[in-house]
């Protein structure tokens, strides 16, 4: 019981002085650098167990729109160097763990069918490296657990959804869609400075809220509801067409094409 007052007692001062990129106070526990092995060992393994796609257009592809939303990105976690990875995978899914690690699967190109959309994905994505969102959920949930003793049990598949890699790897459900919301706004930014058109937000998430069907697909199924957060896109687009307007007055304009 002490233990466990003690670590939530850490939780609530750490809560007072750490805040993500727009403002909200978190609990972080960890320092970035734990996380940072961690998302590079979740990463490395499911590079060993998912395919890898092989076809240079859609890897070239794919890295232009990364590479061009990563320099719009200020990261404070100690990313080095980001990663790129497409997984020949049908999911429609893309994923960020931290250390700066980026997975996209094959089946989300079928959905966001243009660069621009593609952009809002993986601006999504990057959002939630540089928000520490996979360092929160390590947190909440170890305090949950009583302690230090549960960073223990994340390996492999574990670390992967504990971390944000999709619904199939288990995430924490109660506080992912606060970090979704989060990650759009945060994300709508990036694309925007990168020069994309932050507009086609919307049309890639009412694409995918068309897919949803019963059940909805990975990518959605810790997300807020379609209407929430188109409106939530929305509500922030006049600040991101100003950025984008900016961009391409500084010839920020990506040439991405498979």
């Amino acid at each position: 019981m002490r233990f466990n007052f003690l670590v939530i007692l850490l939780a609530l001062l750490i809560l007072e002085c750490s805040t993500t990129p727009l403002g909200r106070r978190q609990l972080i526990l960890n320092d970035d650098s734990t996380l940072n092995e961690m998302g590079e060992k979740a990463f490395n393994e499911m590079k060993t167990t998912i395919p890898i796609e092989k076809s240079p257009a859609i890897n070239n592809y794919v890295k232009c729109i990364s590479y061009a939303s990563i320099k719009e990105a200020t990261d404070t976690t100690g990313v080095q160097t980001w990663e790129i990875v497409v997984f020949r995978d049908s999911a429609v899914n893309a994923f960020a763990l931290p250390g700066g690690k980026i997975g996209v699967y094959t089946g989300i190109l079928q959905v966001a069918n243009s660069a621009d959309k593609l952009a809002a994905v993986i601006g999504h994505e990057i959002a939630h490296v540089i928000a520490r969102h996979g360092n929160e959920r390590v947190s909440q949930s170890m305090v949950a657990s009583g302690g230090m003793a549960v960073l223990q049990g994340f390996g492999g598949e574990a670390a992967a959804g504990i971390l944000g890699a999709g619904a199939q790897y288990g995430v924490i459900l109660p506080f992912s869609r606060k970090h979704e919301s989060e990650a759009d706004v945060i994300g709508l930014e990036i694309m925007s400075k990168a020069g994309f058109d932050p507009q086609a937000s919307v049309s890639l998430w009412q694409g995918m809220a068309a897919l949803g069907g019963d059940k909805p697909h990975e990518l959605m199924s810790t997300h807020p509801s379609d209407d929430t957060r188109i409106k939530e896109l929305q509500d922030n687009m006049p600040a991101a067409l100003a950025n984008y307007s900016a961009a391409k007055s500084q010839g920020k304009t990506p040439n991405c094409k498979i």
